[in-house]
């Protein structure tokens, strides 16, 4: 079954860009951007796999995820710059990585190859204890999930996936939870993509360190670097002009 999509603009002088959110995310995350984006290409933004309104399935691992983005390109003309953020970026350098005459340019935001140390096992706890019974209204759950959750921009992240009217989470709770150990961690591959990679992070953000360079140069020889001042690992949403404008300059539009 394929991924739900959501597409903007319809420019075919330059590739479509795929945007690719992280975890408890989805392509609602990223509209504005998408739209902005879309006035020199079309945008395609998707809802992974046990995310919005995309299929549930009983596994989340990242081969399965590049392939879910590989049905996406193929249905789009077969090539694409793809952006990924954070969960979406690993995917997109798993796609890019193990297929790579699918994808044109690729950005990685605020994330390595690498296996992490954070699970974010006890976020999946918070919203599963959520009394969703109680929820008449958003500002409901957010009082509701402000006794786990103290950081109020969290909260309304996780939130964006929360249907009110329906009383459930646009997310599949159990899979992501046991699936954590793969979503942070990363699959040993050995191959490259030779393509041009564009590595851009929140200077806040402590997910890209400099000892992560020599591995993504050796996966990613054309790979450069480039960090956001005044953002965190939410880089896209703290600081959106921003990163838009990095964006614009890594990937060229045709002159025509």
């Amino acid at each position: 079954m394929p991924l739900a999509t959501t597409i903007f603009g319809s420019d075919e002088a330059n590739p479509p860009l795929l945007i690719v959110h992280g975890l408890f995310g989805s392509a609602r995350n990223w509209g504005v951007i998408a739209k902005r984006l879309s006035d020199t290409r079309q945008v395609i933004t998707v809802d992974m796999r046990n995310h919005g309104e995309s299929p549930w399935f009983p596994t989340h691992s990242y081969p399965d995820l590049a392939d879910d983005l590989m049905q996406v390109i193929k249905a789009h003309g077969g090539r694409a710059d793809v952006l990924g953020h954070s969960m979406g970026g690993k995917a997109a350098m798993v796609l890019a990585l193990t297929q790579p005459s699918l994808v044109n340019r690729l950005v990685v935001a605020d994330i390595a190859p690498v296996v992490y140390g954070h699970t974010q096992a006890h976020l999946i706890h918070a919203m599963r204890a959520l009394d969703l019974a109680q929820v008449e209204k958003r500002s409901d759950a957010d009082a509701l999930l402000a006794e786990e959750i103290e950081t109020p921009s969290v909260r309304a992240f996780l939130l964006q996936s929360l249907d009110v009217k329906e009383r459930r989470w646009r997310l599949n709770l159990d899979v992501l939870e046991t699936e954590m150990p793969r979503i942070i961690g990363f699959p040993d591959i050995t191959g490259q993509f030779n393509g041009p990679a564009l590595f851009l992070s929140g200077a806040d953000s402590d997910y890209v360190q400099p000892g992560h360079r020599p591995l993504i140069k050796a996966l990613f020889p054309n790979a450069v670097f480039a960090r956001i001042p005044g953002a965190g690992h939410w880089l896209h949403a703290e600081k959106p002009r921003e990163f838009e404008a990095a964006l614009r300059a890594f990937l060229p539009v045709s002159a025509d």
